[in-house]
């Protein structure tokens, strides 16, 4: 018995209404796209065009270094910190900044300055140095300053001593300071003495409990008799110390003298901030890195913290939670970048994470994780959006939860890139890399939905979002990212290129016909070509101008081939709602 056959259709259809954005790779879905500019995924799914971007003028800056973001965006341009379109000149260079932010404060690094933005008279440098000019006296005193005065200085206990006698007992290196008890009938030793350091203006730069640095004080000095000599006690005072006591022509430090002495030798106080590789804020202390030679020419491998709530200290010992502190690293290799996430210091390496926990007992304590770090000259590619950090490693762009880091750009394909910058806004990190072959790319990463999209060649030395704004340091001026300010006057060129389109297509069908859905607003112009057989040039097929508002079709004839890539691009607002695509079966030939 003969049953009829059913008649296979000669075409079918297949519709793409969804665009996942950007994907550099050989094979990528039917709606991703392998080269891309300026589109977005804020209409998701729709392909539409992003927004026009803006100027910022407040202040009208000219050649910006560094970008802060307080109650409003502050910056720094011409060696002025700007802030609410005020100008205040601090003497800075013209190198690109960071800036830091401490409460009402802000830190200028390299330049080791600071400037309070709710008053900004108060502002200075965060290290301080004075050397004497006029004689310096060295007497034994308390801690408030007051003199002790020594009824006995010699090396056997004194005999019948008064209630209350003073007695520097020199048998002892160092000597030791006693007092008599006459309740006791012993001497007993007075725990803490302390030095007067008097000159005049000595103690202007400092403040009480500021961790100094005393130098001047070994070799041979001038006395005031015009002798020259070594003097051993005094040589004992060179280095690192705390300041008890102060006024404007004294400090008091921990030490001990079995005499008053004055010399003429000039001495230098100095408060210094170490040099560090990445500087950030965290807990109410600046906490910072350091790989290489310091500044007293010492190798080290090192993270330090401020003083709790004073960045101008960072060589503060008192043996209170409060102090500095200093802790060594044992990874090799220098340090890539560093920022405070989820309350904790991170710093990385390439190929690890130091994560500091702080103690509210100064007991701090430092890990080491080996994972994917941040890339060598991508420490700016840090950010955080929706309590995720991204940046960029060897490998790619990765995100880290707090676990452990995961790559999430393997839609850059075998690219690879360099000299990222990163900034977030809203559930968006962008970054700015360079290829390497010199050209730049700015790609956006879309959070929420897990899809990259490209814009185009801007390099991007700084982001900073602040008040709802994503701003940038563009080519020397101060861009807005999503478009307040002083809008762009140019419209936007876009450009969307698929992948091939064909090559997994069995039994030699091919695409007859495609069929677009999209809106294109009068102003707006849109070009449509095709590359066949990866033959390296595309052909046009058409060109149209907008219309207006309302979506229309448009249909798309490729010319029968095995494979081919479609090219849209143009300028000016456009949405893409779909692609249609007519599939017919060939012959064995085609």
């Amino acid at each position: 018995m003969a049953y009829p056959r059913l008649r296979i259709p000669s075409a079918s259809r297949q519709m793409i209404d969804t665009f996942r954005g950007y994907n550099h790779n050989l094979r990528i879905g039917d709606g991703e796209f392998y080269d891309m500019k300026n589109l977005t995924s804020d209409d998701y799914p729709v392909l539409s065009t992003r927004g026009q971007r803006g100027l910022y003028t407040v202040g009208q800056p000219g050649a910006p270094v560094g970008l802060i973001a307080k109650d409003n965006l502050c910056y720094v341009d011409d060696g002025e910190f700007v802030i609410n379109g005020n100008r205040i000149n601090m003497d800075l260079n013209n190198e690109p900044k960071q800036l830091i932010s401490m409460g009402v404060y802000v830190i200028i690094l390299p330049d080791k300055k600071y400037i309070n933005t709710a008053d900004t008279t108060d502002f200075g440098s965060i290290e301080a140095e004075f050397t004497t000019q006029e004689p310096v006296t060295f007497s034994l005193t308390r801690e408030n300053g007051s003199a002790y005065t020594a009824e006995y200085i010699q090396g056997s206990a004194p005999e019948k001593p008064a209630d209350g006698a003073v007695w520097i007992d020199t048998s002892t290196v160092p000597n030791a300071l006693k007092q008599w008890s006459a309740s006791s009938g012993m001497w007993v030793q007075i725990a803490s003495t302390y030095v007067k350091i008097s000159s005049t203006g000595i103690g202007n730069a400092f403040e009480q409990y500021d961790g100094i640095t005393i130098s001047g004080l070994t070799g041979e000095l001038e006395t005031d008799t015009g002798d020259t000599y070594e003097i051993p006690e005094l040589a004992a005072l060179e280095g690192s110390a705390v300041v008890w006591e102060k006024s404007d022509d004294y400090i008091v430090i921990v030490g001990m003298l079995s005499a008053t002495r004055t010399i003429q030798s000039s001495i230098t106080v100095s408060r210094t901030m170490p040099e560090m590789d990445h500087v950030i804020e965290c807990g109410n202390r600046l906490w910072g890195c350091r790989y290489g030679i310091a500044a007293n020419g010492e190798v080290v491998n090192e993270i330090y913290s401020s003083k709790l709530g004073d960045f101008r200290n960072w060589n503060c010992k008192l043996g209170i939670s409060t102090d500095s502190w200093v802790g060594a690293v044992g990874t090799d290799g220098p340090f890539t970048g560093a920022i405070s996430h989820l309350g904790h210091p991170l710093f990385f390496k390439e190929n690890h994470l130091h994560k500091v926990y702080i103690s509210s007992t100064a007991a701090h304590q430092l890990t080491d994780t080996p994972c994917r770090g941040v890339q060598r000259s991508c420490s700016r590619s840090l950010a955080i959006v929706e309590n995720v950090l991204y940046y960029k490693s060897q490998s790619g762009i990765c995100a880290y939860d707090g676990s452990l880091p995961i790559e999430i750009a393997q839609a850059f394909g075998t690219q690879q890139y360099e000299n990222a910058v990163g900034g977030g806004i809203g559930n968006k990190y962008y970054v700015s890399v360079d290829d390497m072959g010199g050209g730049s790319h700015l790609f956006v990463y879309d959070t929420a939905k897990g899809m990259w999209h490209k814009e185009d060649e801007m390099r991007v030395d700084a982001f900073c979002p602040s008040r709802g704004e994503l701003y940038a340091i563009c080519d020397g001026k101060i861009v807005t990212m999503l478009g307040s300010g002083k809008p762009e006057t140019k419209p936007v060129e876009w450009l969307a290129e698929t992948g091939m389109i064909g090559l997994t297509t069995p039994d030699m069908k091919y695409v007859s016909r495609l069929i677009l859905r999209l809106t294109l607003p009068v102003g707006s112009f849109l070009r449509v070509s095709a590359e066949y057989d990866s033959s390296g040039k595309f052909v046009q097929l058409f060109a149209i101008n907008g219309s207006g508002t309302q979506a229309f079709t448009l249909p798309v004839r490729p010319v029968r081939c095995d494979h081919m890539r479609l090219r849209l691009e143009g300028d000016g607002p456009m949405k893409l709602f779909s692609i249609t695509k007519t599939i017919e079966h060939g012959s064995d030939v085609r």
